[in-house]
């Protein structure tokens, strides 16, 4: 029986029972009024009606009760059932079926219903499959690299981790799948530097010394974001960070062996360089005998040679230093005016051969004096302005100055040259880097090696330059 039957059925027996009592009660009206009040038969008619609409009335009642209780029943049922199997499969039970074959109005939605559960089981199976095999696809291309990987969510816990990443850092899998890294960081020294210098985007991320399957190895860290643009293509979302150790042991030892190699030919060539000046310097004696014009530019041109070769072969070992680690700094109190008099005398004869007029700015209150390994700051100073003198045109003027500040103290050497284009301003510090077009001569180590002597000793080295305006570089010390 379906809905509609049923609710026909309980309005028309109402209905029936209303019109049953409806008539009851016309009926014996009828008779009363027809009976004389006064006769015998007025008080037995009289309660055989009230006996019979209270019956009728009372069997109303108790079917009007049961239709209310039976009705909404019968109709709340299927939608109760049809809620139910859809909170199931919310919840992903995908095995829920509806049976309501007795219920003709549901019996379609039923089926639909357990059409879309067995579709959506089906789909459920499969999709876990595949992710299951690109899980695992994933985790054999991450085991098949040789380099260290560590994979973390946005919280910093280790999502996957390959057997070389285990190996480095001495943690077993169970232990780091799933953990916090920065937990685990407070344990092993080698992950809480790898987590530092993720977090800090100032930590200097220098190669890691790592002691690993019975070597010494050197690894390059690598932090790449992870992002993802599933939920808005425009707007792409952190999901992680990928930390890739690369492993450069073998660039390492051939840095090192070029290191030892440059070091060996230039201090082989120190000694025959000196030779030569030597020889220049006899050949000069006018004990010995003069020379004639030819001769005497002859020999400058040697002698201007063998100096540039001297100066490279001592940028060269100054450079081998700094790359070996072997810089050795012996400061002591040295006043600033004593580093710019020696940087002035060393360059005199090439300022005066140009023509180029060195001026002097130094405050005349006291300014405090420097605890500074004293013949590297000067090998500094001595070099930037060696580079003025060479970038200014001829009788033009060098500044050399020095000066206190908030910080420190500040040395610094100004050209009023061609300058240099604000593209280059980071590039000219680094090893044997020359400014395209530049024609004048050098081995583009000199800036180099000044920085790194700078900041041995905590400092920095910068400059300031405009095209066409000269350029001024500035070591700022502390006092």
């Amino acid at each position: 029986m379906n809905i509609r039957t049923k609710l026909l059925l309980g309005i028309g027996l109402l209905a029936a029972m209303i019109i049953l009592l409806v008539a009851l009660s016309v009926v014996n009206l009828q008779i009363l009024t027809a009976t004389d009040p006064d006769s015998p038969a007025a008080m037995p008619g009289l309660d055989r009606a009230l006996l019979w609409i209270s019956v009728t009335g009372i069997i109303s009642v108790f079917i009007s009760v049961f239709l209310l209780i039976w009705l909404p029943h019968t109709i709340e049922k299927p939608i109760k059932e049809l809620t139910n199997g859809i909170m199931e499969i919310a919840n992903h039970n995908y095995d829920k079926r509806l049976n309501m074959q007795d219920k003709a109005e549901f019996r379609e939605v039923a089926d639909n219903f357990n059409r879309m559960a067995e579709r959506l089981k089906k789909y459920r199976e499969n999709t876990l499959t595949d992710i299951l095999s690109g899980k695992k696809f994933i985790e054999a291309i991450v085991n098949s690299i040789h380099e260290p990987i560590i994979g973390l969510n946005r919280d910093r816990e280790i999502l996957f981790i390959n057997k070389e990443a285990l190996n480095v850092l001495n943690l077993k899998k169970e232990e780091a799948l799933h953990q916090s890294a920065e937990e685990l960081s407070l344990k092993n020294d080698l992950l809480r530097r790898l987590i530092r210098e993720l977090i800090s985007s100032d930590a200097k991320k220098e190669p890691l010394k790592i002691y690993a399957d019975n070597k010494e190895s050197y690894f390059q860290a690598s932090y790449i974001p992870i992002v993802g643009t599933d939920i808005a293509p425009d707007e792409p979302r952190a999901l992680g960070d990928l930390i890739l150790l690369q492993n450069i042991t073998e660039f390492k030892e051939l840095d090192s062996a070029k290191t030892t190699f440059i070091s060996t030919i230039s201090h082989e060539l120190k000694t025959p360089i000196a030779a030569i000046l030597m020889s220049l310097q006899l050949l000069e004696d006018k004990r010995i005998g003069m020379l004639n014009e030819e001769q005497e530019q002859l020999s400058s041109s040697i002698k201007e040679s063998a100096d540039r070769l001297l100066g490279i072969a001592s940028e060269l070992l100054n450079m081998t230093q700094v790359e070996a680690g072997k810089l050795n700094l012996i400061p002591k109190i040295t006043k600033p005016i004593e580093l710019i008099e020696y940087a002035i005398k060393a360059n005199q004869v090439q300022a005066d051969k140009f023509g180029i007029q060195i001026e002097v700015e130094y405050p005349e209150e006291k300014i405090p004096k420097l605890f500074v390994d004293s013949e590297k700051i000067a090998w500094v100073l001595t070099n930037l302005l060696s580079n003025a003198i060479r970038y200014s045109k001829e009788n033009a003027r060098v500044i050399i100055g020095a000066q206190q500040d908030a910080d420190g103290i500040e040395l610094y050497v100004q050209d009023f040259g061609r300058g240099i284009d604000p593209r280059y301003h980071q590039s000219i510090f680094d090893r044997y880097f020359r400014v395209p077009g530049t024609k004048v001569q050098g081995s583009g180590l000199g800036l180099s090696i000044s920085k790194d002597f700078i900041e041995a000793h905590g400092g920095t080295l910068s400059v300031e330059s405009e095209l066409g305006r000269g350029s001024r570089f500035i070591i700022r010390l502390k006092a």
